[in-house]
C-alpha cells in the first residue's frame, strides 16, 4: 500500500461500482424500451424498423460495454492492478469520444434523419392503397394500431387509404362529437390525425431520455478517467 492513496482506492472503487449501476440502468431502460408496447406497435412497420430500433440497439451496446469496464475498474482499483486500470482508462475514453461524436453527429444531421423516416413513412403508404396479400397484413396491423392511438394512415390522414378507406373499419372514429380527433370524410366520421405524428412524437419522448442518460453518463466518464489516471498513477509511483 506505500505510496497509494486508500483514500483513492476506495473512491475509484466506488465510483466503478456506481459506474457499473449506470450500465444496468441504461441497459434495462433499453431493453424496456425495445419490449415496450409502444415500440412492438412500431416495429409492426417494417420500413421504419431499422430507423427506429437503431438508437436502442446501441444504447444496449453500450449499457453492456460500460458494465464490463465497470468490473474492470473495481477489480483494478482493489488489486491495484495497473493493466486493468488501463484497459479501463482506455475502453472509457474510447466510449466518450464515440458518445460525443455521436452526439454531434445526430445534431448535423437531426432533419436528415426526420427527413428519412418520413420517406420510409411514404413507401408505407403505398401499402395502405395496394391489394396484395402481403399489403393485407400490413393494413390489419395498422388498424390495431390506428384503433390504439387514435389516429389514420401514415403521413396525410384518411387519404392515405386511398379506395380503401371505404372499408367500415378503418379509421373509425367513435367519438364524432370531438373536433379534435375526427372529421367528416368519405360519407363517415374518422380518426384524423395521421399515424406518422404518434410515431415520431414517441421517438422525440424516447430521444430524450436518451439524451439524458448520455448527459449524466458523460459527466460520470469525464471523473472515471480523472480518477483511474490518478490512481494509475500512484501504483506506478509506488
Amino acid at each position: 500500500m506505500a505510496g497509494v492513496s486508500s483514500c483513492m482506492k476506495y473512491s475509484m472503487f466506488f465510483f466503478n461500482f456506481l459506474f457499473w449501476l449506470c450500465g444496468s440502468v441504461i441497459l434495462g431502460v433499453s431493453i424496456w424500451i425495445r419490449v415496450s408496447k409502444d415500440a412492438q406497435q412500431v416495429n409492426a412497420y417494417s420500413h421504419t424498423r431499422a430507423i427506429v430500433f437503431a438508437g436502442v440497439d446501441l444504447l444496449i451496446a453500450v449499457g453492456s460495454i460500460i458494465m464490463i469496464l465497470g468490473f474492470l475498474g473495481c477489480c483494478g482499483a482493489i488489486k491495484e492492478s495497473q493493466c486493468m486500470l488501463l484497459l479501463f482508462f482506455i475502453g472509457l475514453l474510447l466510449i466518450l469520444i464515440l458518445q460525443v461524436t455521436g452526439g454531434i453527429l445526430g445534431a448535423v444531421y437531426r432533419s436528415q434523419i426526420e427527413t428519412s423516416l418520413k420517406k420510409n413513412l411514404q413507401e408505407s403508404v403505398n401499402s395502405l392503397q395496394s391489394s396484395t396479400e402481403e399489403s393485407k397484413v400490413f393494413q390489419e396491423k395498422l388498424q390495431k394500431f390506428q384503433t390504439m392511438n387514435q389516429c389514420c394512415g401514415l403521413l396525410n390522414g384518411p387519404s392515405d387509404w386511398g379506395k380503401n378507406i371505404r372499408n367500415s373499419i378503418i379509421c373509425e372514429c367513435e367519438l364524432k362529437s370531438s373536433a379534435d380527433l375526427c372529421t367528416y370524410y368519405d360519407g363517415r366520421y374518422v380518426y384524423k390525425n395521421p399515424c406518422g405524428d404518434v410515431i415520431i412524437e414517441y421517438l422525440k419522448d424516447h430521444l430524450l431520455i436518451i439524451m439524458g442518460i448520455a448527459f449524466g453518463l458523460a459527466v460520470i466518464e469525464i471523473l472515471g478517467l480523472g480518477f483511474s489516471m490518478s490512481l494509475y498513477c500512484q501504483i506506478r509511483r509506488k
